[in-house]
């Protein structure tokens, strides 16, 4: 596997203009699995002409025939599964069970867009004029410049890339420099799956050098981006100034709330797999939980104790529960707000420092942390972390967890655990999320379904679902006068005769 790759421009495969590579490295054992370009705004210029290029010839393609293009890469994908997934885990470090969920998340997504490519559904309507029709059909927009976060290295892909094609644009497509290898794959499947050059391009490098000149080089009309909010943020002022479209998908700061009532085992299954699945690195990670005071303590005690026994280690090992973070970088990040913890007055109940015995030195792996004595206020309790960190607040009502469920910036995903049926609707009610689960964690998110959040965590769009073809598309209205005449909207309104 160990290599030099390669950029994908105008349907070849070719060297970065920087002639500059960087290492991917596993960030479980800190091995080499192979070098990838360190490309520049050369590149990305290329890659937008190449796509520019083609966009005329792929929009022409009927839907349908698109589509097959793209059950083909997905029946390729189930095929190379296993292989996909097991080159995931070193690269990205979660565990190989997650890794498999991702490859399928992007099968799923393919075969669902796929669908689509019968259905991209206008509407007509009735005119207000006789011998008239009025319909409204959808049509591409156009160069589509996609960049993609690490966490999710083929599924977030799969989200952007497959719906831009289905609709008839082309794509420029910038996944994560920690993470080239699956988009990489991802990317030689679509190829292989007879996708016509120029397409879809692939520009691997870093988010200052090749993301930053994507957003910013003319000829791209759309930019959809995944990433953190402060980035997201830059992105979106730099697509305004320059008139281009932004769909945008950002943090979270996402919390459980577990009342009196709720199973606490399954409210504990839900909690653990939702804090510390991915090692908290998701944008639906668990990182607050809201627990209703007659149960805080049994709670509390239970989840410390679950969190102490969770395993780390290489993602490849079947016995590992929690992998690596993805860099040195972001292990410091999440040491920092041990830190802010404390001087804020939050207890660390367990965890909350670097694991670096034995083999855990070689990488980049936080221990599974839980902090207590937690105010909704702290920084802790506000700010994303993107770690294996969750933070435990008190509260005495359902009303109060709904407060401070909403009192952070972010607005993606909330949980409630309880057997009340009226008070889980009231909970959906109160919720200003994009997402809300009943009796279950923050994860697990399907494809057929709008994904998205409110606040910071986006910008009102939707990924996934139908919805996702809004985004992706534009809305032509057509008028058809069959009456010989001319006929003026709002101007000749014919009386209706009574009786």
């Amino acid at each position: 596997m160990t290599g030099v790759y390669k950029n994908y421009i105008g349907g070849r495969w070719v060297d970065s203009v920087t002639e500059r590579t960087y290492p991917n490295i596993n960030p479980a054992t800190g091995e080499v699995l192979g070098y990838f370009p360190r490309s520049g705004p050369e590149d990305v210029r290329l890659a937008v002409e190449a796509a520019q290029r083609a966009f005329d010839s792929w929009r022409k393609v009927p839907a349908p025939r698109r589509a097959e293009i793209l059950f083909r890469a997905a029946e390729l994908l189930v095929k190379r599964k296993e292989e996909f997934a097991r080159q995931m885990t070193m690269e990205m470090g979660k565990v190989l069970t997650e890794a498999r969920g991702d490859v399928q998340e992007a099968i799923d997504m393919t075969y669902f867009i796929a669908g689509e490519g019968r259905r991209l559904h206008g509407y007509t309507t009735p005119s207000e004029l006789p011998d008239k029709f009025a319909m409204c059909v959808r049509m591409p927009i156009g160069v589509v410049g996609c960049i993609t976060p690490w966490n999710f290295p083929m599924a977030i892909p799969s989200w952007k890339v497959i719906p831009a094609l289905v609709c008839g644009n082309t794509v420029v497509f910038k996944p994560a420099e920690d993470t080239p290898l699956s988009a990489y794959n991802f990317v030689k499947t679509l190829e292989e799956a007879g996708l016509p050059p120029g397409v879809l391009n692939m520009v691997v490098g870093f988010g200052e050098e090749a993301g930053a000149a994507l957003v910013e080089v003319p000829g791209v009309r759309l930019i959809s981006f995944t990433g953190s909010t402060e980035v997201g943020t830059e992105v979106a002022e730099k697509c305004a100034r320059l008139g281009k479209r932004v769909s945008l998908e950002m943090g979270g700061k996402n919390a459980i709330v577990v009342l009196d009532d709720a199973d606490l085992d399954l409210a504990l299954d839900g909690i653990v797999w939702s804090a510390f699945g991915t090692s908290g690195q998701r944008c639906t990670a668990a990182s607050r939980v809201i627990v209703q005071r007659g149960i805080a303590e049994e709670l509390t005690v239970r989840l410390v104790e679950r969190a102490r026994r969770l395993k780390l280690g290489n993602g490849l090992d079947p016995e590992t529960e929690l992998g690596p973070v993805i860099n040195e970088q972001q292990l410091r990040r999440i040491a920092g707000y041990m830190e802010v913890a404390r001087q804020e007055g939050a207890e660390i109940l367990c965890g909350g420092e670097v694991a670096r015995e034995g083999e855990l030195a070689k990488g980049f792996f936080f221990k599974p942390t839980v902090l207590g004595n937690c105010r909704p206020e702290m920084r802790v309790c506000q700010e994303e972390i993107f770690g294996p960190v969750t933070s435990v607040i008190v509260v005495d009502s359902l009303e109060e967890a709904a407060r401070v469920n909403n009192a952070v910036p972010y607005g993606l995903v909330a949980s409630i655990y309880t057997r009340d049926v009226n008070k889980a609707f009231k909970f959906i009610e109160e919720s200003y999320t994009g997402i809300v689960y009943v009796n279950a964690g923050t994860i697990g998110a399907e494809v057929h379904t709008p994904f998205g959040g409110t606040k910071a965590t986006g910008n009102g769009h939707r990924e996934a679902g139908e919805q996702v073809l809004d985004v992706f598309s534009e809305w032509k209205t057509i008028y058809i006068d069959y009456s010989g005449r001319l006929q003026r909207a709002q101007i000749d309104v014919a009386p209706v005769a009574l009786g």
